[in-house]
């Protein structure tokens, strides 16, 4: 058997208690060893698929309230820490066994190209490499409890040169493909290799636990936005590929490590992959029955929930995150337009009610759009609905043609969301009118935040309630990109959908097609912000605060919002 070593990692996933998971890619099979300094360790060998090796390692025994710097074995000879790097020691921090009263503090960012991009096109600094690099420059400060990655952690339909110039050597023959975007399983592990080996990058996701949801670019651009473009992408040739091979990767790279220890034991795709002596099987019927899975959201008559979720949940102090899946199960059925599915709602429901000071729901796309846009998608929508074919056909090019799938062109889960938001923030039991599993009344948390990306630019906005007994901030948390930019004839239609005259217009017309009128409506605090950005929540006892930084040309971080976001005591 070859030697093996490690291929990516190793990156620190989730830290429950005083447990953490690890995970990593290695060149060959090979055993994992994770072993900390203050004598806590965890094995676990790789399981193979599509000729790579992957391992997942729990760490068990670590010291509540503590910081130890950890190395990584393969096959019992020290792969991590590399010593040549130059970089801080990566380190496990643990919280207090009872951490109700420490602060919380989530980093969070979306859309980052590999850097290998500014080869060609000229993008602005990386946010996050900046932060890494400002980590490393003060081992001792602070760390944060998490980074929040919020989609397009990879390009599938977007490569950087390198990627482009190994699919014209392996597609020498015609197949069918976008010769520019990667189809098969190997070339996604191309996407991660080049993103996740970047040296800063690589340090700071070894040191910083981390979550992750995907967006449309780890599958491609729109994925999912209405039914006529599942069924038009659904005949292309390489399509099945694509999708069985972006779920299945994304299952590997980045879904089984949003798990906790528990939930990895109970998760019945990694027992399947650990106990086969080649998981490809596995990978390839899993990524092509979770497309299959998906149908049965779109299939009005039986409102079946998918069997497979990639909607999670976790607790930190008393800070509660609920990370949703935007794209892969949406119902998108004419007149049903839904986010989510009604199953995997009925669960968003529980998890969302509960005991704790602040709720953090990660959703990829901007529950709050700027006012303009997000009304003239609440028309596009109204309209595609329409009895009259050819009004309806005309919104669907429409919808599909300016990317109008946001949550105001899903308007049920929208409403939904607002309902749920204003039921929570005024501490109101589930009434008549509630949903069903809404549960019991429970403290009103002292502030709500919906964390996002998607839209290139980063800014804060506040919903304002109808229900005057909302007592709980709620807040829209924008930021993107990381490492990306928006087209510069873009950036003032954002602006103007801010803007109270066009987005009165844009309600107006709304209106006029016969969207009801909302419960909620928003203004901005801070922002708009178009360069690259990486923001922080903290919370402190009852109190929230968010700040968004933004790169300088010399590649540094500074501060352009820094906003509060719960009522003074």
């Amino acid at each position: 058997m070859p030697s093996s070593r490690l291929l990516i990692g190793p990156l620190l996933r989730r830290v429950v208690g005083t447990r953490a998971t690890v995970w990593v890619e290695t060149s060959a099979p090979a055993v994992v060893t994770v072993r900390t300094a203050d004598g806590a360790t965890g094995s676990a060998p790789t399981f193979s698929a599509y000729d790579h090796h992957y391992a997942i390692v729990v760490v068990a025994g670590l010291t509540p309230d503590s910081a130890t710097t950890y190395e990584v074995l393969v096959d019992d000879e020290v792969a991590w820490p590399v010593p040549e790097s130059g970089f801080p020691p990566s380190v496990i921090r643990t919280r207090a066994a009872d951490d109700r009263d420490q602060p919380v503090t989530l980093i969070f960012g979306s859309c980052r190209e590999t850097t290998q991009h500014a080869t060609a096109r000229k993008l602005p600094p990386d946010a996050l490499d900046a932060y890494a690099r400002r980590l490393m420059a003060d081992p001792d400060a602070a760390r944060p409890d998490l980074l929040v990655l919020l989609g397009d952690q990879v390009y599938a339909d977007i490569t950087s040169p390198t990627v482009r110039r190994l699919l014209k050597r392996r597609r020498r023959r015609p197949t069918g493909a976008p010769a520019t975007q990667v189809v098969s399983f190997d070339e996604y592990t191309k996407l991660y290799l080049e993103s996740w080996r970047d040296p800063e990058i690589r340090w700071l996701l070894s040191t910083v636990p981390s979550v992750m949801i995907f967006d449309d670019h780890e599958v491609i651009d729109d994925w999912n936005t209405s039914a006529s473009w599942r069924a038009d992408v659904r005949v292309q040739p390489w399509w099945a590929e694509r999708i069985r091979s972006g779920l299945a990767s994304y299952w590997v790279y980045q879904h089984l490590g949003n798990l906790s220890p528990d939930e990895i034991a109970a998760d019945p795709v990694y027992a399947k992959v650990t106990a086969a002596e080649d998981a490809t099987g596995v990978l390839h019927e899993f990524g092509e029955r979770i497309d299959k899975e998906a149908d049965l959201a779109h299939d009005t008559e039986r409102w079946r929930a998918v069997q497979y979720q990639w909607s999670y949940a976790l607790d930190l102090g008393r800070t509660r995150l609920v990370m949703l899946d935007n794209r892969s199960s949406r119902v998108l059925e004419s007149g049903h337009r839904a986010m989510l599915p009604p199953g995997e709602w009925s669960w968003f429901l529980d998890r969302a009610h509960g005991v704790y000071d602040h709720l953090v729901v990660g959703a990829s796309l901007p529950w709050l759009l700027p006012p303009g846009i997000h009304h003239v998608e609440t028309w596009n929508e109204q309209l595609a609905d329409s009895h009259r074919p050819w009004v309806a056909r005309l919104s669907e090019r429409i919808r599909r043609a300016c990317d109008l799938e946001h949550w105001g062109a899903f308007r049920r889960s929208f409403d939904a969301l607002a309902e749920l938001f204003a039921r929570l923030g005024s501490g109101t039991p589930a009434g008549p009118g509630a949903r069903v599993g809404a549960g019991p009344a429970y403290p009103a948390p002292a502030s709500i935040s919906v964390l996002s990306g998607d839209v290139h630019h980063s800014y804060v906005a506040r919903a304002r309630f109808a229900d005057r007994s909302v007592r709980t901030p709620v807040h829209q948390l924008t930021c993107s990109p990381i490492h990306n930019q928006v087209p510069a004839g873009m950036r003032p239609l954002m602006r103007l959908g801010w803007n109270p005259g066009p987005a009165g217009a844009a309600r107006a017309l709304a209106r006029s097609a016969g969207v009801p009128r909302s419960a909620v409506r928003w203004r901005k605090l801070a922002g708009p912000y178009f360069g690259n950005a990486v923001a922080t929540l903290t919370h402190r006892g009852r109190s929230a605060e968010v700040v968004i930084e933004g790169t300088t040309s010399d590649g540094h971080l500074r501060t352009v919002a820094r906003q509060p976001l719960s009522e003074p005591a």
